[in-house]
């Protein structure tokens, strides 16, 4: 890139930050185009490719232009402890729904259910990316494609299907909602084509997604304890589809 200055600035609205080393690796390693990405310094960051991502490290060497550490922080409004940043083109809403509607599902769908909190959100997109989950859907006001959030999935967007939709929207398969007064989930058998549904952190699932429930399920939790991070019922919850484990709904 010739003038990686304007072209971040000509690009900025509308694309996707790319915040740190990991996120452009996660990134390029899952097909997202890449038009323009920084450094202060390459050698360092090439130096990093070569340690932890030498899959990628010819198509990091061809992306990476180095700036100066004022320009960086100027186009970045969190700079990033690795000094990399980058932009990259959103996928389709189309083509991530229809991954979400494609049948027979083989992995679950994950469905926040009106989050707020948009380091969750990320971690969970995180989490679904590592399971191999089909998508991440989230229902209500949060943007699952903010900034904050794409920091927090470590720029694993790209690796699965992730949109805002309404309830009414949310692709077809038996929805198991998580909630506390829910049968023990060591007892139920998630299949792979299951929308796995979790309620805010604050008020729990919403009227409207417990009404399309099919199976309402509970976390063990010893007593007196209030809940867990949305991120780690999530995990609890994929990691029990993944090892197949309960009885057969």
């Amino acid at each position: 890139m010739n003038d990686p200055v304007r072209a971040w600035r000509q690009l900025a609205d509308g694309s996707v930050l790319l915040d740190g080393f990991h996120a452009l690796k996660h990134a390029v390693r899952f097909g997202a185009r890449v038009p323009v990405a920084v450094t202060t310094d390459r050698r360092a960051a090439l130096e990093l490719a070569d340690e932890l991502a030498p899959d990628v490290r010819a198509v990091l060497d061809e992306l990476l232009t180095e700036v100066p550490e004022a320009t960086y922080t100027a186009l970045v409004p969190r700079p990033h402890p690795t000094s990399v940043a980058a932009l990259a083109v959103r996928p389709s809403r189309a083509a991530h729904l229809e991954a979400l509607a494609r049948t027979p599902r083989t992995a679950p769908v994950v469905v926040l259910d009106n989050p707020r909190n948009l380091g969750n959100a990320g971690a969970v997109i995180r989490l679904a990316a590592g399971f191999g989950a089909t998508g991440v859907v989230t229902t209500g006001t949060l943007d699952p494609w903010h900034p904050t959030v794409v920091r927090g999935g470590a720029g694993l967007h790209f690796a699965t299907a992730v949109e805002r939709l309404t309830v009414d929207e949310l692709p077809t398969g038996p929805v198991f909602a998580l909630d506390p007064e829910g049968e023990d989930i060591r007892g139920s058998k998630l299949p792979d084509d299951a929308l796995l549904a979790f309620g805010s952190e604050r008020s729990g699932l919403s009227a409207e997604l417990r009404a399309r429930a099919d199976h309402l399920v509970s976390l063990p939790m010893r007593p007196q304890v209030s809940s867990y991070n949305l991120a780690t019922s999530v995990a609890m919850t994929l990691f029990h589809w993944s090892a197949g484990g309960g009885a057969p709904v």
